[in-house]
């Protein structure tokens, strides 16, 4: 496991960087879009908040080393929004706020005093965006990453996926949203609402393979044999040699430019081989040690 304070949460730019410098962001999303877009906005320079129930959020029990990496720097606020207390702490909260950023349900968000009307009539300054599993009249809809990527026909067959990359994908769309909803604020001195769904962000995610580009025989999904993952001696290589110099390079290497060629010169070496092989000719390709399960 990477250590969490190794783990790449926050955009790689001049640290004198910050465009957000002196807006307020308010969150009282939960798990990993909300949290994982907090961290990044605070690395552009915002003031970050973020309201937690008395058990705290879920992603503390389920990774803890991923909660605290997103956490850096937030200030946390417990609060049961269900009490007047709570209710009382949420207002104090949202009164000097730019932004709020939420994840409930719409019908969720009402009962907790968040609601749509409720927030402009309050607080027209205040930019809400919504993270949402589904846009539009289907937000109410229950869902997760899983669900989406399958909407997406993101998943290979039965196999759960590599990463969240509909949650991961949302919190970019959700930064996005949140540095265009504060440009505006700033211009017109009227907050915006706006709705993140993790749907569509799988469905973004997506374009690629819809458009035939990396779906199974595609141009890169299996149909180039110098775009391809092919077994080493001792692990496994990916090879990304796309343009023609690379194509050209791997094939003087590979003695051969087809699938059968380079799977053979593949096999005939161990990964830190191909490795120095890769420096040595300048080829994007990336060899590791793969233990069989």
């Amino acid at each position: 496991m990477i250590p969490h304070a190794r783990l790449p949460i926050k955009p790689a730019h001049s640290a004198r960087f910050k465009p957000l410098a002196g807006a307020r962001v308010l969150s009282v999303a939960l798990n990993l879009p909300g949290p994982m877009a907090l961290a990044r906005l605070r690395a552009f320079g915002a003031e970050v908040h973020k309201i937690e129930p008395p058990a705290g959020d879920p992603m503390r029990s389920m990774c803890a080393p991923l909660y605290r990496a997103m956490h850096q720097g937030v200030v946390v606020h417990a609060l049961d929004l269900k009490s007047a207390s709570g209710q009382a702490g949420l207002q104090a909260l949202l009164r000097p706020s730019d932004l709020l950023i939420t994840s409930f349900r719409p019908a969720a968000l009402a009962r907790l005093g968040m609601g749509a009307r409720h927030l402009a009539r309050a607080y027209p300054r205040l930019s809400v965006i919504s993270i949402v599993g589904q846009g539009g009249h289907r937000a109410h809809v229950p869902g997760h990453d899983l669900t989406y990527q399958a909407q997406a026909n993101l998943l290979d067959g039965a196999r759960l996926p590599a990463t969240l990359l509909a949650d991961m994908t949302g919190a970019l769309l959700t930064v996005e949203a949140a540095m265009g909803a504060v440009l505006h604020s700033r211009h017109d001195g009227r907050g915006v609402r706006l709705q993140v769904a993790l749907a569509d962000a799988a469905a973004y995610a997506a374009v690629p393979r819809h458009a035939g580009l990396t779906s199974p025989g595609g141009l890169l999904g299996g149909a180039l044999p110098n775009y391809a993952v092919y077994a080493c001696r001792d692990g496994l290589v990916a090879i990304a040699a796309l343009e023609p110099h690379f194509a050209a390079a791997l094939a003087e290497a590979a003695g051969g430019s087809t699938h059968k060629a380079i799977a053979r010169w593949c096999k005939a070496h161990n990964a830190s081989e191909l490795q120095a092989v890769a420096m040595a000719r300048d080829l994007p390709l990336d060899a590791w040690v793969h233990a069989a399960p």
